[in-house]
């Protein structure tokens, strides 16, 4: 079963944070590339430390290997200085999908035993 076996890597373009520039009083959109790596189809979701600020699209997806998804991290309009963003990040978590499995993303894919892997993108916010 391919949920017993971890999952290979992927790669993510940018590989260790995401960047905005002030302004912020306007939406930031910051595309990143998510290339699956590995040798087996995977399942991949992202998540945020910061809904009301953060958005994701696509937020989640299936990814043959080999293959890539261009995804859409925005930051909606705040004030800076006024909030806590020191903790905000992004992380995306991928798992293999089941053998046989349609290539349509199912969030049971990570509630079970199989090993899931994360990867955590800081955001940056320069003044």
């Amino acid at each position: 079963m391919a949920q017993s076996i971890a999952p290979g890597d992927i790669t993510t373009q940018p590989g260790t944070k995401i960047v905005f520039n002030a302004p912020y009083d306007d939406k930031h959109t910051y595309h990143i590339k998510v290339i699956n790596t590995g040798g087996r189809r995977i399942g991949w979701a992202f998540k945020t430390t910061n809904m009301k600020r953060l958005g994701v699209d696509p937020a989640c997806g299936v990814l043959d290997p080999k293959e890539q998804v261009l995804v859409a991290v925005s930051c909606d309009s705040f004030q800076f200085g006024a909030e806590d963003t020191n903790n905000d990040r992004v992380t995306i978590e991928w798992t293999n999908t089941p053998d046989g499995a349609a290539k349509q993303f199912r969030r049971e894919w990570f509630q079970g035993d199989g090993m899931v892997r994360r990867k955590n993108l800081p955001i940056e916010y320069n003044p």
